[in-house]
């Protein structure tokens, strides 16, 4: 049965006995509103671990001014019913003063990775992920933790923490979850109407045809020129990047042997996505 706790303290109790009983430990931590895509990462952890964690916070240091952080989908008893028939053990639900107390001063930022893309137009967002993550790797000390590859500077940047900071967690990225037209799964997706789901496939298939020519030779200014260009002949209104960069630092490629990724974000209607794929 699915243990909730609220508290930092009552959480390190529950680690402790389950490392007295011998057990690995995984963590997914998430923001709830729980859909296939971090069932994906439950599946996983449960999968590679004796018991698995899930974190639900919303964390505020993570949304900027004008964006959805009051509006974020909330439904904690549906993510307990979700996580109950998966068969994760254990449930931490913090509220924002157990995990930002009064006197609360200090950030965590990643130098370089946290400057590109999605860093460029949310100022902030990855030092309030950052520092996040940190304090539940810290809380926990599970023996691995799990992101999905859709949120891809995320997992590098989760990646350089626990490099950097030699954090014993092992990270693990899971493949993206899809819906059956292809849009990567989100929490925000409920919030597109029927024309604007319709549309935003065009993302998931633009990249994957960006990454084709890009494996077959093709240039790679011409290709994030036509992928911008494609979005908006498909109904997108902005598009705030289309990159193809090196997989592992997100710079541009040195070479045409490095291991590249293509990302983009891009606005449809009132929800902006992201999505990204290998090449």
């Amino acid at each position: 049965m699915l243990k909730v706790v609220r508290s930092i303290s009552n959480l390190r109790k529950q680690i402790l006995n389950l490392r007295n009983e011998g057990h690995s430990v995984g963590l997914v931590p998430t923001m709830g509103a729980l859909h296939s895509g971090h069932m994906a990462l439950v599946s996983k952890s449960i999968k590679t671990c004796d018991r698995t964690i899930v974190s639900l916070f919303i964390n505020p240091r993570q949304f900027g001014d004008g964006e959805d952080f009051e509006f974020y989908p909330r439904n904690e008893q549906k993510d307990v019913a979700k996580l109950e028939s998966a068969g994760a053990h254990l449930l931490f639900v913090p509220n924002i003063k157990e995990m930002y107390p009064d006197g609360f001063s200090t950030h965590v930022r990643v130098d370089g990775l946290s400057d590109l893309l999605e860093g460029t137009h949310r100022p902030g967002f990855f030092d309030g992920v950052a520092t996040v993550v940190l304090k539940l790797l810290n809380q926990t000390g599970t023996d691995r933790a799990f992101f999905g590859e859709k949120d891809y500077q995320q997992l590098l940047i989760v990646k350089r923490i626990a490099q950097d900071l030699n954090i014993k967690t092992i990270i693990e990225g899971v493949k993206t979850v899809r819906e059956h037209n292809g849009l990567a799964m989100s929490s925000r997706n409920i919030f597109l109407s029927k024309l604007e789901y319709k549309a935003a496939a065009s993302l998931y298939k633009t990249l994957k045809a960006v990454a084709k020519h890009i494996r077959q030779g093709a240039n790679i200014t011409t290709q994030e020129t036509w992928g911008r260009q494609e979005l908006l002949n498909s109904g997108f209104s902005d598009v705030d990047y289309f990159s193809v960069l090196d997989a592992e630092t997100l710079q541009p490629c040195a070479g045409p042997n490095h291991v590249k990724r293509v990302l983009a974000a891009a606005k449809i209607g009132k929800v902006r996505l992201i999505d990204n794929v290998p090449a």
